[in-house]
């Protein structure tokens, strides 16, 4: 039991984080497997062998605020990125699709790469990466929102191959659910649904 309460304060910052909740007391979290394969997290290393494994906040606060920040910062609308993560991931920062791809706007390893994100199941660098690379899609296509959202799901390549959206059922929906929501979040001003 002693050996979960770091897991369990993990788990509740995180949760904290994706409700915009205060979690105060939440930080640097280290990380140490002992000789016996037991992975231990503490957020007060008392020993070398802990190494820093990642912050439970990013510097913006609740994914509101980071969502806000980044939005701004690439000059995005918020409800855009909102309804991008909600389609994505349904807020969850630890989410892992079946393709690999991770966090909260489904980074995949080799996008993270490109958006120098180091920690893609960070929501801050996570954030900060998939706003960065939306931002670059919907320059890629001129503005155009369906193919700029095509290709965050589907790739560029395949927007330009096919001339329009690509006829994957996948990204056919993409397209639509993150429109849908998009008109959701601007027109309730919702934080998170």
């Amino acid at each position: 039991m002693v050996r979960l309460l770091p897991q369990i304060f993990c788990a509740i910052a995180v949760i904290c984080s994706v409700l915009g909740l205060p979690a105060a007391g939440f930080g640097d979290i280290y990380r140490y497997v002992d000789e016996n394969g037991v992975v231990q997290f503490t957020d007060t290393p008392t020993a070398g062998h802990f190494r820093f494994h990642r912050k439970e906040r990013g510097a913006g606060g609740s994914v509101t605020d980071l969502i806000t920040h980044y939005a701004s910062m690439y000059g995005l609308d918020t409800s855009l990125v909102k309804a991008v993560i909600k389609v994505e991931s349904d807020y969850d920062p630890m989410a892992v699709s079946s393709k690999g791809a991770l966090g909260l706007m489904q980074l995949i390893p080799e996008t993270a790469k490109d958006m120098n994100v180091v920690d893609p199941m960070s929501p801050d660098q996570n954030i900060a990466g998939g706003t960065r690379y939306l931002r670059l899609m919907l320059d890629q296509f001129g503005g155009d929102l369906e193919l700029g959202l095509a290709a965050y799901n589907a790739g560029p390549g395949n927007v330009k191959r096919y001339g329009g959206i690509p006829p994957f059922d996948e990204t056919i929906r993409y397209v639509e659910k993150v429109k849908k929501y998009l008109r959701y979040y601007r027109q309730s001003k919702d934080a998170i649904l």
